[in-house]
Order: structure tokens, then sequence, then C-alpha cells
């Protein structure tokens, strides 16, 4: 009873401070500038209109399809490299600093010189994406690694397990909750890169559409992309803690 009153507390608290939200928005937005703002109501309406003239799915489609291309692709290659990075010494030495500064970089500032070098087309906003969603899944993956301790490798090698067995029953699954910590914070970064590689490198998808209306003074449409484009950051968030928690136990079995 005592938790089950807590979860209506927890629901009462968000419902309540998105109708206050949402009223604030309606009155502000409907009395603001009509170049620089848009109601509620009027952000509702566009995006009905944009669902029903196909153009909302279009764009959400063409930016998924570049999300899950880009991402997909960091995951695996982040993944490998950081469990090879973990076990073979010179690996690492020889690049992490280099990993490290890549990752501290801001990955905004180099979408125009990637556009210049592979011009505007798929492969250069494939790169950008692939970029923003491959250093978080790299370094979680190479902490992982690299926190195994060694003991338990000692244990495996006593016991005569090959290389491709200690990968198989130690390394993988120590590390899985780790990378599965990178790709939960890289899907947001991935998503970014959508919007960013669409908005800098050619104007397509949902980053195009922000574009467009942004540059046509249309706020209620530009309001309706980036709510939509706030839904899919938080579905995906949720699907990366999912996961995460998911597999959580691996961690707690392995320390």
């Amino acid at each position: 009873m005592i938790d089950m009153n807590k979860k209506w507390a927890r629901f009462a608290t968000y419902a309540v401070g998105l109708l206050i939200g949402a009223g604030m928005w309606q009155y502000f937005g409907a009395r603001g500038n009509q170049l620089a703002s848009a109601s509620l109501t009027e952000t509702f309406s566009r995006f009905i209109r944009l669902i029903e003239n196909g153009e909302l799915p279009t764009a959400v489609a063409n930016s998924m399809q570049l999300y899950v291309a880009g991402f997909s692709a960091a995951i695996i290659a982040a993944s490998a490299l950081g469990l090879l990075m973990s076990r073979i010494r010179f690996l690492r030495v020889g690049i992490e600093n280099y990993v490290m500064l890549l990752y501290a970089t801001p990955m905004v500032a180099v979408v125009p010189f990637i556009s210049s070098l592979l011009g505007p087309f798929f492969m250069a906003k494939f790169v950008v994406v692939f970029l923003f969603g491959f250093f978080p899944v790299l370094y979680n993956t190479l902490e992982g690694g690299r926190s195994l301790r060694p003991e338990l490798v000692e244990v495996a090698t006593s016991f005569r397990s090959g290389e491709m067995a200690l990968w198989r029953d130690l390394l993988i699954p120590y590390t899985l909750p780790f990378i599965l910590t990178g790709v939960r914070q890289g899907a947001g970064r991935a998503l970014v890169g959508v919007v960013a590689s669409e908005f800098l490198v050619s104007s397509s998808g949902m980053g195009g559409m922000i574009r467009y209306y942004d540059g046509n003074y249309i706020i209620e449409g530009v309001f309706a992309t980036v709510i939509v484009l706030t839904a899919i950051g938080v579905l995906l968030m949720w699907l990366g803690r999912l996961l995460e928690d998911r597999f959580a136990a691996w961690r707690g079995l392995n320390r």
C-alpha cells in the first residue's frame, strides 16, 4: 500500500507539472511575438496537419533509418575496439590518449569538416551519427574491460581456458553491463548527431524540417518537430535504461 501511494504521488506530481507547463505555454505563447513563439493549441494543430499530410511520418522514417544505420555501426565498432583495447596493452597505450581527446571534442564542430570531405550525401550524415554514438560506447566498454579483476583471468587460465574461451565466458559477460551503459549514453548523442547532420550537411528528415520552418518563421512547426524529437529521445533513453537494468545483475555477480 505504501509503494502504491508513492507511485500515485509521483504520478500526480508529474501530471500537475505537465498541466502547469501546458497552461503557461498556452498563455505566454498566445501573447508573445508570433515570429518567435507559438501557443500549445497552434503547435498541436500543426502537429496534426503534419501527420495528415504525411510530412512528419516521412521525416521520422528518414531520420530513424539514418539513426539505426549510424548508431548500430557505432555500437559494433566501439564494443569490438573497447574489448580489444582492454585485452591488448600496446593497443590501449597507443591510442587511448587519442580516444580521450576525441571523446572530449564537441562533435558538432567537426560536422562541417566531414561535410566538406564527403559532400552533402548520406555517407557524410552516416559518419556524423557514427561519431556521435561511437565514443560513449567505446569509453564505457574500455573501462569495463579494464576493471576485470586479474585473478579471475588467472583462474580461467589455470583451467586451460584459451583466448576465445576467455572472451566468451568471462570478458564479454563481465563487460556487457558497461557496454549497455555506453549504449544508453550514446543513444541520445546519436540522435543529436542525426539532427546536426540533417541540419548542417544536407536538409532532410526532422533536422531539415526544423531548418525549413525556422527559416520561414513557422514557429509552431519548429515546436511540433522538437516535441517529436524529444519524445523519441525519451523513448530511446528508456529502452537503454531497460536493457541496462536487465543485465545489471551481471555486474553485481562479477564484483
